[in-house]
């Protein structure tokens, strides 16, 4: 029995266990096959622990990472794309963001937690993960992904607590420490793949900086494609600031699709041109991956939903449903080409070994696949619940703007009033301009809101 103060139930928004059973069948259904499969899935996962993993799972020397490490990567690039988005407006100060900050919080640590758990379930012995801690090598980028990654994972629940406390100075100062930690621990993932000079694929500096954009983009989907699953559950939480924050997440979206495809383009271009790399381009362009390449990273991943939003227009929520949901699959198989493609070459193929002279294969076991299968509904069920516990994740109105500060309608950013200043002085002292007469009478005629009331 959880017993939580009035005072507490209404900061937090907590709803209380009994909210968990309105919804209806539909949920219910929905919540128990997931739960359903969540226990299914980590059961034959401690089935392969027990059995061995060389017994159970489809990786071998040649291809030792599979899908249960293609998983994690999904999972945590998801997670740093959604704490990106979220510090735009409550760290950063932009209004049209902040009505999403909860739920990109709260999504984040749950994603962050299906990844690790789908990352426990690869170890054959969880023990090691002990071991790596207290066994420090600081020269190796492996050991720091999981020391700032756990450093990241505690700011983010530490943020996420000052969120529901609504403890706005704090909630700044750990969202911060949550978005440095995210940047730092995941760049350093983009440069475990980038420093292996032995996989010619994956080497150079591009990885790191691919996989930061590629984070905002997950990160904008993911949170489009939750809020409106939490619109299909509770129509009550699109008000007007949670539309316009969809809108703004939405044009975001857009923008790093098409940033992301800049970076895809490239990667051709320079995997044709280059010998050592043209082996496992050859095998996306026209071999046997070609088909996730084409249809599920290009088609589905970039094109489809670039089309869909842009018609969406940051409003139809039943489109932007659809194109983040496909999206969000696509992303799936981008994160497991990304993982598989550096390793199809063999390490001797370009030196003309007779027994390394075709691509290397690999296909994902049954016990690989339910374990991933467990990890996601981990994600899904989490969400579930704390849409309904949490009430949505509202904002009340003085959270959006604390007392004393009123949103600049030209920047959409948040400012403070020294004392005895006037709105127009304030906006002359943040933006270092001189208003015009016409600006100055168009900004008369907009609704400024301070301290959490319309004035």
């Amino acid at each position: 029995m959880i017993n939580i103060t009035k005072d507490t139930a209404e900061r937090w928004g907590y709803a209380g266990l009994g909210d968990f059973f309105k919804p209806g069948k539909a949920f219910l259904t929905a919540f128990i096959v997931l739960g359903t499969l969540l226990i299914y899935g980590f059961s034959v996962g401690l089935h392969g622990m027990l059995s061995g993993y060389g017994n159970v799972y489809g990786v071998t020397r040649q291809v030792p990472w599979g899908i249960l490490i293609s998983s994690y990567v999904f999972c945590v690039v998801s997670s740093t794309g959604l704490c990106l988005v979220s510090s735009i407006g409550h760290v950063f100060g932009h209004e049209s963001f902040m009505p999403v900050a909860k739920r990109a919080v709260f999504l984040s640590i749950i994603f962050m937690v299906g990844g690790f758990s789908i990352l426990l379930l690869d170890l054959e012995n969880p023990l090691r993960m002990v071991l790596f801690i207290l066994s420090p090598n600081v020269r190796s980028n492996m050991w720091w992904m999981g020391i700032l990654y756990g450093l990241y994972l505690f700011a983010l629940s530490v943020e996420y607590m000052f969120l529901l406390d609504q403890n706005h100075r704090m909630s700044r100062l750990s969202g911060f420490m949550a978005v440095l930690f995210g940047v730092a621990a995941h760049s350093n993932l983009g440069a475990i793949f980038g420093m292996l000079h032995g996989r010619d694929y994956w080497y150079g500096p591009y990885f790191p900086i691919y996989f930061v954009f590629s984070a905002v983009m997950s990160g904008g989907c993911a949170l489009i494609f939750f809020t409106c699953i939490a619109w299909k559950i509770d129509r009550g939480i699109m008000n007007g600031s949670m539309e316009r924050a969809i809108k703004a997440v939405c044009t975001l979206t857009i923008t790093m699709i098409s940033v992301v495809m800049f970076f895809t383009i490239w990667k051709i271009i320079s995997g044709v041109v280059s010998p050592a790399k043209y082996a496992a381009i050859s095998a996306f362009l026209t071999g046997p991956y070609a088909y996730n390449f084409w249809i599920a990273e290009i088609f589905c991943g970039m094109v489809l939903p670039f089309v869909l939003l842009v018609r969406s227009k940051g409003t139809n929520l039943n489109l932007m449903l659809m194109a983040t949901g496909v999206m969000l699959v696509a992303i799936f198989f981008m994160r497991y080409d990304l993982v598989i493609a550096g390793q199809i070459v063999p390490v001797f193929h370009s030196l003309g070994v007779e027994e390394y002279g075709s691509l290397l294969t690999y296909w994902p076991s049954f016990h690989e696949l339910a374990v991933v299968t467990g990890g996601l509904c981990l994600t899904a069920v989490a969400f579930m619940a704390g849409e309904r516990i949490l009430n949505g994740h509202r904002l009340q109105r003085h959270e959006i703007v604390p007392p004393g500060g009123f949103i600049c309608t030209g920047c959409g950013a948040i400012h403070y009033r020294k004392e005895g200043e006037s709105e127009e002085e304030s906006l002359r002292r943040h933006h270092r301009f001189h208003m015009s007469g016409d600006a100055r009478s168009a900004g008369t005629g907009h609704r400024t809101q301070i301290g959490g009331h319309d004035q």
